[in-house]
């Protein structure tokens, strides 16, 4: 057997008995109906766009609620279409990996097209700008992640590519085309707007706070600097702020996936697919022919598509108010999952942990995320009425993170952990400090996070053993202030940690200034005081 779409035809009792679900509809009539009249193209062609909204339209399709596919376009990696998509039919397997240690396997082939953006090749360009001048268009999605729509660097100056496309333009009258991906994204929807100013919704799907904000304040310094410089028609940068032309909705999206893993391809390859070898492209993209990913999944979506959309709620998406989705992204970013996964990145990275699932097998480790969701974040939730709270940490404690088949490691949570501490802690001791009826003084884990924070950055777990932290913007800044401290319980001048402490752009708040700071430096000088005092820590203050 073979992952193409040959094969699973002329095999399809073999891919049955296997144990594998199938595509159900007729994909030579949705390929037809997709071709002839394009409803959904989507930018970013990782994983979780083949674990999640690609399964979601295949739902659909099968079930009769949509009549055309999905195309996916890459404009970071190429490589991951010309190596995974088109040798596969933009086929993919997706191993589900369920609490109960069993794997659902299907194979997703809801794209009928993936396409490259490079707008030095000319057919695959020209294909896209024809995408986009259909009137049928309904949306471009997005997960290219939060970085993918940055147009300046960390000094706030502008990238050098987007400033050359700021000043070449959309690529009309024998000029090339934009070089960068947001570029070439606003050239696209430039050349809808001049083939008739059709409606179309701009939908970020990246887990990251309104996002719609992002994609859209990109697309209106392109086209704002292509108008000033009298490189595109005056209308267009009100065509693209017009709510009624072009949208950008918020979106908050939660579904983990992984890379794929070693044990996971081994299973399928028991099953006698053929080419299911992963690889590494040359930008450093880890890609396989298959994804895996855990069963939940949660797709919340402002309602604002001025030109229709996919009948994706009868897929398990929601759609409401933008309101309500800023309440959904809060709740899940500031209390019922990033918070506890960020817990368990730091003190799993101290104690030695290399799966988070196997962190929850400690009571004392599970405690802690515990406290910190139920106790100390629950109280200041807005519940966002679509989703309950409760319920939704029940399910990351009991359900999601505990899963022993999804090989989620803290040291890939840890990542960029100096940009996460503001948003998934910072805003619970905000929002006490808002309530006269609660006491930040009550807060006592989400302060031993942020000394475990602190320990993290000494580089030696508890057993004494040096380790490498993961890549973050403020690593080295940060790991200064701590350079001089070793494991020990001599005394400590703390006060070297003071400016640090008293940073709100990293923990949120002034530390110093809401007398958190003391009791920051007590945990820590705690945590450090020699072999075996993170384990010692969490024994005295989380039992």
């Amino acid at each position: 057997m073979e992952l193409t779409r040959k094969s699973i035809q002329e095999q399809r009792e073999a891919f049955l008995q296997a144990g594998y679900r199938l595509p159900e509809f007729d994909y030579d009539r949705v390929k037809a109906a997709t071709d002839a009249a394009p409803a959904w193209i989507h930018f970013g062609a990782g994983n979780i766009f083949r674990a999640f909204q690609c399964n979601v339209l295949q739902n659909l399709l099968n079930q009769g609620a949509a009549d055309t596919g999905l195309i996916a376009v890459e404009g970071f990696d190429y490589e991951i279409i010309e190596k995974m998509y088109w040798p596969h039919d933009s086929l993919s397997i997706l191993a589900t990996l369920k609490a109960d240690n069993t794997v659902e396997k299907t194979i997703v082939g809801s794209i009928t097209e993936a396409l490259i953006l490079d707008s030095a090749n000319k057919a695959q360009y020209d294909r896209l700008k024809q995408i986009f001048a259909a009137p049928s268009l309904q949306m471009a999605s997005f997960t290219i992640t939060e970085k993918g729509y940055a147009l300046t660097d960390a000094r706030g100056n502008i990238l050098p590519a987007i400033a050359a496309d700021f000043e070449n333009g959309p690529g009309t009258d024998g000029i090339p085309a934009p070089d960068s991906y947001l570029g070439k994204v606003v050239s696209l929807l430039y050349h809808r707007y001049v083939s008739g100013r059709r409606p179309i919704a701009m939908v970020s799907m990246d887990n990251c706070s309104h996002n719609g904000d992002k994609l859209a304040a990109a697309v209106w310094a392109f086209a704002d600097a292509w108008c000033e410089n009298g490189l595109a028609e005056a209308g267009f940068a009100a065509y693209v702020r017009d709510p009624q032309t072009v949208s950008y909705p918020w979106s908050m999206i939660d579904k983990i996936t992984p890379r794929p893993d070693a044990k996971v391809e081994a299973l399928l390859n028991q099953d006698g697919i053929q080419g299911l070898d992963a690889a590494v492209t040359g930008k450093n993209t880890y890609v396989a022919p298959f994804v895996n990913a855990e069963e939940c999944e949660y797709l919340v979506i402002e309602d604002h598509f001025p030109n229709g959309r996919p009948a994706l709620e009868k897929g398990g998406v929601i759609f409401t108010r933008r309101e309500t989705v800023d309440k959904v992204e809060k709740m899940k970013v500031c209390t019922c999952l990033n918070p506890l996964h960020t817990t368990l990145a730091i003190y799993g990275c101290l104690l030695g942990y290399t799966l988070v699932s196997e962190e929850m097998k400690n009571p004392l480790l599970k405690r802690f995320v515990e406290i910190i969701g139920y106790r100390e974040g629950l109280p200041v939730v807005v519940d966002p009425g679509i989703l309950d709270p409760r319920e939704f940490i029940d399910t990351v404690v009991n359900v999601r993170i505990p899963n022993p088949f999804m090989p989620d490691a803290p040291q890939r949570i840890a990542t960029d952990t100096s940009q996460k501490l503001a948003i998934r802690f910072g805003e619970t001791i905000k929002a006490y400090l808002k309530r006269p009826d609660l006491d930040v003084a009550d807060l006592k884990l989400i302060p031993l996070v942020y000394a475990g924070w602190l320990r993290y950055l000494m580089a030696v777990d508890d057993k004494g053993n040096a380790f490498t932290p993961s890549s973050d913007p403020l690593l080295e800044a940060a790991t200064a202030y701590v350079k001089d401290y070793r494991l020990d319980d001599a005394p400590k001048d703390l006060s070297r940690l003071d400016p640090l402490l008293s940073n709100e752009k990293i923990f949120g708040v002034d530390l110093t200034a809401i007398h958190m700071a003391d009791l920051v430096k007590g945990y820590f000088a705690e945590l450090s005081a020699g072999v075996g005092a993170v384990q010692a820590t969490l024994d005295k203050y989380v039992k």
